[in-house]
C-alpha cells in the first residue's frame, strides 16, 4: 500500500509541477509587438491609340500597282498611315496590326488587293518627326508591320508613332469606285 501511495504522491507532484509551468512558466510572460506594413501600387497612365492619318493611295489606275511608302507626307491625296500611341513615360509596349487583304468598294461588290511587305512599317520612338523625317530610336529601321517589335514610349511625353506603307494591286478590269478597309492597331503594356 505504501508503494501505491508513494506513486500517487509522485504523480501528484508531477501534475502540480506541470500546471505550474503552464500557469507561471516563461511562455505566458512573453512580450508582444505589432508592426503595420502597407501594400502600394501606382496605376500607369491609360494607353491611348489614335489613327492620326489614313493610309491613302490617292488615284489608282486599272492594272497598275501603286506603292505608298511608309515615309510619305500627305500631298496630292496620298499619305502614309500614321498611328500615335500615348501612355506612361518610358514604358514598353507591344503592338499588333490587324491588316486587311482587300479594300472593298462602297457596295461590297468588288475588292482591291492590298499587301504589306516586311519593310512597310516605321516606328518613331521619339515621336518628334513626321513620316518624311522620323525621329530617332527605331525610326530609321524598316519594320515588318505583321510582326512589330516591342518598344519604349519616349521619356518626354510617353509618345510613340507607327508609320505604315503598303501596295495596292488593281486588276485590269477593276471597277471605278472608292475602296476602303479597316486597319486595326492593338497596343498593350508589356510590364517591362
Amino acid at each position: 500500500m505504501q508503494r501505491h501511495s508513494r506513486l500517487t504522491q509522485v504523480c501528484t507532484v508531477v501534475i502540480v509541477l506541470t500546471l505550474a509551468v503552464f500557469l507561471f512558466g516563461p511562455g505566458t510572460v512573453a512580450a508582444q509587438d505589432v508592426a503595420v506594413g502597407q501594400a502600394t501600387a501606382t496605376v500607369l497612365t491609360m494607353l491611348t491609340v489614335t489613327a492620326t492619318m489614313a493610309l491613302k493611295f490617292g488615284d489608282v489606275m486599272q492594272g497598275v500597282r501603286k506603292v505608298m511608302g511608309k515615309n510619305v507626307i500627305e500631298g496630292g491625296g496620298m499619305s502614309s498611315g500614321i498611328f500615335t500611341i500615348t501612355g506612361a513615360v518610358s514604358t514598353e509596349v507591344s503592338c499588333y496590326l490587324q491588316l486587311p487583304d482587300y479594300l472593298w468598294n462602297a457596295t461590297n461588290e468588288d475588292r482591291l488587293v492590298i499587301a504589306f511587305s516586311s519593310t512597310d512599317g516605321l516606328i518613331d520612338t521619339t515621336a518628334a518627326g513626321t513620316p518624311g523625317v522620323p525621329g530617332g530610336g527605331l525610326g530609321a529601321v524598316d519594320q515588318d508591320p505583321h510582326n512589330l517589335p516591342e518598344f519604349d514610349l519616349n521619356d518626354v511625353g510617353g509618345i510613340g508613332k507607327i508609320y505604315l506603307g503598303g501596295t495596292v494591286w488593281p486588276t485590269v478590269d477593276q471597277r471605278n469606285s472608292t475602296y476602303s478597309a479597316d486597319i486595326i492597331l492593338t497596343v498593350a503594356y508589356t510590364g517591362n
